[in-house]
């Protein structure tokens, strides 16, 4: 023994000897010289990609506090995951108090224990008594959470054989990296064990509970403190030389997610998705879109890098679901294999996004979006997908290889205004069949400009949602107005199929009619509008700094105020409620449509996925002027979880919808999917109009002394 047993405490380097440690340092040395340089040559890597559009490193303090807190706390792992959000807390945080203790170590042997000695002649340790049995306590807790933490991804990923862990880019180095870990934590409780079979089993040691029970196993076995000693010594050397290998080979493989994850997650985007990135005015129209990996920005770069394949976005895609040919996780990993084939001399340059032929992305991959941001949303690291999609749609439409049916649009648009291709003159005709006059915003001063939108106006079906709309403001005796022919395209989707320059038009034509206009804020009916205004335009237009609502906030106020003149007992069966991507994950509207639906009495059965969580109605990013091959619309698939897995059931008599899009795909998966006996499609807005008929028949048969709202109800042909 080199040291008394009585001595709370333990030989670090216990038959090591002097050789050992020194070879122990230079291997140590040379693993963390490695390690420094692969860091520096991946990060001078995002150096040399283009500047990126938005600021990512302003206020760098607040981004690190928040990040650390998004991190530490596993809260984008935990989300429609415990399992998942379990596992990688206790590998996380396991991992975190291995590296902490590992570098207390280090500061005890080669710090403190140095200092001393030069200051006092005597080497001294702090690594002894309460302060040894407190950090063996730890150690060996935190490392058997690691250890368990890592088991569980063994099962998953082997056992159970989740499917999203799998995937064209699955390789032998994710292999490397589970059992790696799963080895290192194993084989530290294994040297333990050893250790203390060798040094005649310490009475404190018992405060190393794992590593003293793996001691008694030992010892049950029959292996004798000589043997053990030998054999901590071949043990010891695995586990540093595979640890050191480990440290070494971070920067170079699956590992260097621990360090690229985290500067993701600073550097992110807060309104990602919501905004886009811009075009630079100065660009030619060749080079707009990724033309090659010279394009990709340092932040796209650093998206690449950061995708850790955990097949989360690609769970969670509609499009993927449908059986459309996109899959978010291999496109970004698609991009990355190319740019470093590319950096590496590996292969020829190619297109980066083309239709048909040799490219690293099929135009019908992109095509399949839906912009529904699910991907990003479930993406534990923030990637940004959508950037990344819109880019290469962008890059279609500048070479003509957009879908027909969306050129076609773009040219309805660029010559009308509108989707439809309908004269201008026509945009307020849905407003002939009301029994009152809707203000023209330009002629008078009005509280809320009412954006309309190309759906309510010339859509025939969600024609009823605009007149629907209009009562609802008669009724609240709203000050609103409407730009009737002077309203065009809001422009959202038009940017995320890749028309940058059309969507640069729209927002002008739009920002110069609503100047014109006096008025203290806007009203969408549309969430793609609400979207756009509030977080797009003002990008783009410096005085654009107007209050922007989405109509069931507005009308939330108008409920809760007590103007509409409901009571909550109006109507009497179960509906369920589908959240608009653009309203709910996008702008975090849950509760102002939920408020307004519960006011008219009915009983609101949720969705099992809901809220941030829900299933896109396919008719975004264009999907609404696509006919595309899908095994099952995502329309269809969402009105068969309406009727089979709420808790209300077949019992549901309306899916209830807060945008006219929706209300449209759903139109159309009622059909398709033969739900039309089943269930009907309602907006909010037929829903309150309902309620009013309702509350009036009852007053009008003498059940109630409700008068109505001041002025008295207005009534609509529909």
């Amino acid at each position: 023994m080199i040291f008394l047993q009585s001595t709370v405490t333990r030989e670090t380097f216990w038959t090591i000897g002097p050789v050992g440690k020194a070879a122990f340092y230079f291997l140590a040395a040379a693993a963390v010289l490695v390690f420094l340089y692969g860091v520096y040559e991946r990060f001078a890597r995002y150096t040399r990609g283009t500047d990126d559009w938005f600021e990512r490193l302003d206020d760098v303090g607040t981004r690190i506090v928040s990040s650390a807190k998004i991190v530490l706390s596993n809260e984008k792992q935990f989300d429609r995951d415990l399992y998942g959000g379990i596992m990688h807390a206790f590998i996380l945080w396991g991992f975190l108090t291995l590296l902490i203790g590992t570098t207390i170590l280090g500061i005890d042997i080669d710090g403190y224990r140095l200092l001393t000695a030069l200051l006092t002649g005597e080497e001294q340790s702090f690594f002894v008594g309460d302060f040894y049995l407190s950090y063996s306590l730890v150690m060996d807790a935190m490392g058997l959470l690691f250890v368990v933490g890592v088991g569980m991804a063994i099962y998953r990923r082997y056992i159970v054989r989740n499917h999203r862990l799998w995937g064209k880019h699955t390789s032998l180095e994710d292999d490397a990296f589970i059992w790696t870990l799963f080895l290192l934590g194993v084989g530290g409780y294994v040297i333990e064990a050893l250790r203390i079979v060798g040094t005649g089993f310490p009475s404190f040691e018992t405060v190393s509970f794992v590593g003293y029970f793996g001691a008694l196993v030992f010892d049950a076995a029959g292996m004798s403190a000589g043997q053990a000693e030998t054999l901590y010594w071949w043990g010891w050397w695995s586990h540093a030389l595979l640890a050191l290998g480990f440290v070494a080979l971070v920067p170079y493989a699956k590992p260097f997610h621990m360090i690229s994850s985290f500067a993701n997650v600073v550097t992110r985007d807060e309104k990602a998705g919501q905004r886009l990135p811009g075009v630079p005015a100065d660009l030619a129209p060749d080079d707009i879109g990724y033309t090659s990996v010279e394009d990709f920005s340092w932040k796209q770069m650093l998206d690449m890098d950061a995708c850790t394949k955990c097949g989360r976005c690609s769970a969670v895609c509609p499009a993927k679901a449908s059986g459309r040919p996109l899959d978010p996780r291999d496109v970004i990993l698609d991009l990355k294999q190319y740019r470093d084939d590319r950096d590496a001399g590996r292969t020829e340059s190619i297109d980066i996004v083309a239709d048909g032929g040799t490219s690293v992305v099929d135009s019908e991959t992109m095509e399949s979006c839906m912009a529904c941001m699910a991907c990003m949303d479930a993406c534990p690291v923030e990637i940004e997908h959508l950037n990344h999609f819109t880019e290469m749609n962008r890059r279609l439409t500048e070479t003509g290889q957009m879908k027909e049916s969306v050129q076609e649009t773009m040219m309805n648009v660029f010559q009308n205004g509108n989707t439809f291709g309908e004269p201008e003159r026509k945009r307020g005709d849905w407003t002939d069949e009301l029994e009152f006059e809707v203000p023209d915003a330009r002629e008078e001063a009005v509280e809320f400009l009412w954006y309309v939108g190309d759906y309510p106006s010339y859509d025939e079906r969600n024609q009823r949602v605009a007149r629907s709309m209009a009562r609802v403001l008669h009724e609240a005796d709203v000050s609103y107005g409407i730009l009737y022919e002077d309203e065009k395209h809001d422009g959202n989707d038009v940017r995320r199929v890749g028309e940058e320059g059309l969507y640069e038009m729209l927002v002008e034509d739009n920002a110069a009619a609503f100047e014109q206009c006096e008025f203290e804020k806007i009203v969408c009916t549309d969430p793609h509008s609400y979207n756009t205004f509030t977080n797009e335009y003002p990008e783009m237009v410096d005085d654009f700094d107007y209050p922007v609502y989405h109509y069931t906030q507005v009308v939330e106020e108008l409920v809760n105020a007590g103007r509409l003149g409901l009571d909550g007992t109006e109507l009497d069966y179960d509906v369920t409620y589908h959240d608009p991507c653009h309203l709910g994950r996008y702008n975090g509207e849950y509760e102002a449509p939920r408020e307004v639906i519960r006011a008219t009495g009915v009983d609101l059965a949720e969705m099992p996925r809901n809220r941030d969580d829900s299933f896109c109605c396919g008719g975004g990013g264009g999907g609404l002027w696509m006919d595309l091959e899908e095994e099952s619309k995502p329309s269809e698939e969402r009105l068969r979880e309406a009727l089979e897995d709420t808790d209300a059931g077949a019992a549901v008599e309306k899916f209830v919808v807060a945008c006219p899009m929706c209300g449209t795909m759903y139109e159309d998966g009622r059909k398709t999917g033969d739900f039309e006996d089943d269930v009907e499609i309602v907006d909010i807005t037929e829903l309150l109009v309902e309620a009013f008929e309702a509350r009036d028949a009852r007053a009008h048969a003498g059940t109630s002394d409700s008068g109505g709202a001041a002025g008295g109800p207005a009534t609509a042909d529909d």
